[in-house]
């Protein structure tokens, strides 16, 4: 191959590697806006409440114990000479699961902005009742000694602060205030409502409901730790994301919002799993909800941004292309231009999408960019027909781009197909071209315009 087009080639290849650095720039600024707005999210968490996780109710039950424990009695030597039984009274506690819990509510979403960005807050309206049962001597062998015990019924919040008013809880029909706190019985935060003492010989049969209105942060999850555990919410919201380990058993998602029921067994659920729900180890022993936005501005535009390169080598080959079969001269510098026209496309975008919606923001990005190499390559190319067609090549780009970004199932089909049809292009372009005859016949750039 001729020294002439070595260097042209050698030249664009440069100049698509240095493209790269304003793209990587702009990747940047994209990440940059996307911690801040991760930062809003946080400092909304600390002033209104943080995602909610809600255990239970469970029951807490503190009992005392008579034992017999073994005293070694030793010489002044320390050798043992016998043992003695010496008898101990132990405070021990034990949780119990409810046998079933019910959770009807709905959920409304309110959208909280701080500048640009937007956060997003529910608020659950909910009904949750349901019964526990404290077995006789607490489900103990007839050796057990117990003395007496004391039953707590337990909620936990990851963030009590989501409570709204003071809801009542009726037991049995008697009327209680929830108190903060989950008694030891989960690791976490919570509340919690004393319910006296336990007959060991009989056990004990608790009815509970309560009015729970409970605001968080994008994510509702529920540990179920009952025996049955049944959840039903519903809400206006048209983009929910059901995560976790239990799926609906019905759901409905339409332009009218969603509705989910859950159903799940102890066959199904991990108790113990279940009531560390607020930490790492039990975090995926739940059934969640979470409000996502249709289109991340930030998310879409830094996946946009990573088929920048693919942009500027299939726009630089497209004008190579036309510059050996039409024989039309393309400075190095004319290249670099076009090359940041496309780069900048991007900065436009994640700017505008900040103000307007994601379509409205890629469409006027687009057009914008496609105009100015429209009217730019007409004048390089000499001829408005040749500038149109290339930024309509553009224009095809930006097209499959945006189907990419919004269909991320097929974001890999779609760009394989479309580098298969850019390289197909290319080659049946040039099937005929004598290559080694075209480095004597470049274009001389001295007079480019």
């Amino acid at each position: 191959m001729q020294r002439k087009l070595v260097l042209k080639l050698l030249a664009i290849g440069l100049l698509s590697f240095l493209l790269l650095i304003p793209l990587a720039m702009i990747e940047s600024q994209i990440a940059q806006r996307s911690y801040r707005q991760d930062d809003v999210t946080r400092n909304i968490a600390e002033s209104a409440a943080g995602e909610q996780t809600l255990i239970g109710p469970v029951l807490l039950v503190n009992y005392r114990e008579r034992i017999q424990r073994r005293v070694p009695e030793k010489n002044k030597d320390g050798e043992i000479l016998r043992e003695r039984l010496v008898d101990e009274v132990v405070e021990r506690t034990q949780v119990f699961p409810a046998q079933r819990t019910d959770l009807d509510g709905t959920l409304a979403v309110d959208t909280l902005k701080r500048g640009l960005y937007r956060v997003r807050l529910y608020h659950l309206d909910a009904a949750l009742a349901g019964s526990a049962t404290v077995p006789p001597r607490l489900g103990r062998g007839a050796d057990a000694e117990l003395i007496d015990a004391q039953a707590t019924l337990v909620l936990g919040v990851a963030d009590p602060r989501g409570i709204k008013d003071d809801p009542e809880v009726k037991v049995n029909g008697v009327v209680h205030r929830l108190a903060t706190g989950t008694a030891g019985a989960i690791n976490g935060a919570g509340v919690h409502v004393p319910l006296g003492a336990v007959d060991l010989a009989t056990g004990a049969s608790y009815d509970f409901s309560l009015p729970l209105k409970l605001t968080g942060l994008a994510r509702l999850s529920i540990a179920p730790t009952a025996n049955a555990t049944r959840v039903a919410i519903t809400s206006a919201w048209q983009h929910p994301s059901f995560q976790g380990r239990f799926l609906p058993l019905q759901r409905r998602v339409d332009e009218s919002g969603f509705a989910a029921t859950w159903q799940v067994s102890h066959l199904a659920r991990d108790f113990d799993r279940a009531l560390l729900a607020n930490t790492n180890d039990g975090r995926s022993e739940v059934l969640g909800i979470s409000l996502i936005d249709p289109v991340n501005v930030y998310l879409t535009a830094e996946r946009a941004v990573k088929y920048g390169s693919l942009f500027v080598v299939l726009t630089f080959a497209g004008l190579f292309l036309m510059e050996i079969v039409r024989r039309l001269p393309v400075h190095p510098m004319q290249y670099l231009l076009v090359g940041l026209a496309l780069a900048i496309f991007f900065l436009l975008l994640i700017a505008l999408s900040e103000h307007v919606e994601f379509l409205i923001a890629y469409g006027v990005s687009a057009i914008a960019c496609i105009a100015l190499l429209g009217v730019y390559l007409a004048g390089v190319l000499g001829s408005w027909a040749r500038g149109i067609g290339v930024s309509s090549g553009i224009a095809a780009l930006y097209g499959v781009l945006y189907g990419v970004l919004v269909s991320e199932d097929n974001a890999l089909l779609m760009g394989t197909l479309l580098l298969f049809a850019a390289l197909g292009t290319i080659m049946l372009a040039t099937r005929r071209l004598d290559w080694y005859g075209v480095a004597p016949s470049l274009p001389a750039t001295e007079g480019v315009r």
